[in-house]
């Protein structure tokens, strides 16, 4: 049974950084693209940032220039980058194949503060 586990997030004040990490079952990650997902409160989960297994990558307007998403084939793990962050930033962050093929995990809470 394939498992995401989620893991970096926390409280941080506004224009601060966080690093992300997402494990995943190795017999995922060298086929599909990964992403990084949040949903805001009171908002749907939407993409903010995905790599390909070649290692292209593509950005929401929301957060390019700021967020940095990258994947360590080795350790199975996908990572996010999070720099200069905005209070809107603040979500459940969540990581999944793209398109999504499987069960989400529990996600990573981000707060950041004003």
């Amino acid at each position: 049974q394939v498992q995401l586990v989620e893991s970096g997030g926390g409280l941080v004040q506004a224009g601060g950084s966080l690093r992300l990490s997402c494990a995943t079952s190795g017999s995922i990650f060298g086929i599909y693209a990964m992403g990084w997902h949040r949903r805001a409160p009171g908002k749907q989960r939407v993409l903010v940032a995905s790599i390909t297994s070649g290692g292209n990558t593509n950005y929401a307007d929301s957060v390019k220039g700021r967020f940095t998403i990258s994947r360590d084939n080795a350790k199975n793990t996908v990572y996010l980058q999070m720099n200069s962050l905005k209070p809107e930033d603040t979500a459940v962050y969540y990581c999944n194949t793209v398109p999504t093929y499987f069960r989400w995990g529990q996600g990573t809470q981000v707060t950041v503060s004003s």
